[in-house]
């Protein structure tokens, strides 16, 4: 079982890996357009820069392929070459369907340990030449778009049930609210359970009600930030590539780009994405508390131009900050003892 379950981290690591330049790409330049155009009330991030439009839509066409070039790689990890293209495919369906990093995981496994099986399968010698440029590919690709179309049904169902509990919840308990709405933000950091969140608290705006988007705006920047300065109070609990993308994941955050997280809860789910939920659901409950209202579809520090109350929701973001990186740092293993647990597992399996 230990075996498996440090596979399985492998396999993530490798679409973690490949996935985080794509990330520092993307993240970095939508945060330059952004904070070089500003961010106005009721528009939100206005880009109308030529220049700077441009440098925005390459951010954006990067972010873009952040989800297929993770699911491509877990599922290269398990499956090698021929796990490569179906996990591609899983991941741009997963996009097309929202289901997020969440479902480009999914779709990864799904792809790898199928075109695993398919690999095994006993062939003709004559088929065996086109296996791995034909068929594996094949018939991977349709078992993985199969399985990312049935779930797209359950994840559209659940967006509108919970879109439907918050519109009933209304703004009676502010705090309850912010918490529900903090935590789905960072869950699964611009996938469809954060969309929602988002979404409501930007349809708020439009209702003339500033104080439902001002504890997403705080919850939006928590996780990035978080895990950047996780990576500075802590380094030993991370590697070089994680400490590097760490950097750019607070520039991120301070932009509002949630994604700048993902490389970490990717790579140790079980760890991180509590962490965040809980630093984003405090953050967005004294947010609630402080009574921050925030004028502008968007989050992160950049919109404090329009924002009621920004003292409290300064504090709110350090608070928020400052539990999830201590509370991620307190979860994790360092690095070194992690591998050494890892080296004593593969020892263990050798003499059985």
């Amino acid at each position: 079982m230990k075996g498996e379950l440090k596979n399985i981290r492998t396999y993530l690591m490798t679409g973690v890996s490949y996935m985080i330049p794509i990330v520092v790409i993307g993240g970095v330049l939508i945060a330059l357009a952004i904070a070089l155009s500003g961010v106005e009330a009721g528009t939100g991030a206005n880009v109308t820069n030529p220049i700077l439009e441009k440098m925005l839509n390459i951010g954006v066409k990067a972010f873009g392929l952040m989800v297929p070039i993770l699911a491509g790689y877990i599922s290269f990890g398990i499956a090698d070459r021929p796990g490569l293209a179906p996990g591609l495919v899983g991941g741009a369906l997963a996009n097309e369907i929202g289901a997020g990093f969440l479902g480009g995981i999914i779709a990864g496994f799904v792809a790898g340990y199928t075109a695993k099986w398919i690999k095994s399968w006993k062939v003709h010698v004559q088929l065996r030449a086109i296996m791995p440029i034909f068929v594996i590919p094949l018939l991977t690709s349709l078992v993985v778009g199969t399985v990312m179309y049935i779930i797209g049904a359950p994840i559209s169902s659940l967006m509108e049930s919970m879109t439907a509990t918050l519109k009933s919840m209304g703004t009676g308990n502010a705090v309850l609210l912010a918490v529900i709405m903090g935590a789905m933000i960072a869950f699964d950091m611009g996938g469809p359970i954060n969309k929602v969140a988002f979404m409501f608290g930007a349809a708020m705006i439009g209702e003339g009600v500033y104080t439902i988007m001002g504890p997403v705006a705080v919850a939006i920047c928590v996780p990035p930030i978080a895990m950047g300065v996780a990576t500075l109070l802590n380094p030993k609990k991370y590697t070089e590539t994680e400490k590097e993308a760490g950097k750019g994941a607070i520039a991120m955050g301070l932009i509002g780009i949630t994604e700048g997280a993902i490389p970490f809860a990717a790579a140790d789910p079980f760890r991180v994405i509590p962490s965040i939920v809980v630093g984003s659901s405090i953050g967005a409950a004294i947010a609630a508390i402080g009574k921050v209202g925030d004028h502008a579809p968007h989050g992160g520090p950049i919109v404090l131009p329009v924002v009621d109350n920004r003292i409290m929701f300064i504090i709110a973001v350090l608070v928020g900050v400052a539990v999830a990186a201590l509370m991620v740092n307190i979860l994790k293993k360092d690095v070194v003892e992690e591998k050494k647990e890892e080296n004593d597992d593969e020892e263990i399996s050798i003499e059985f």
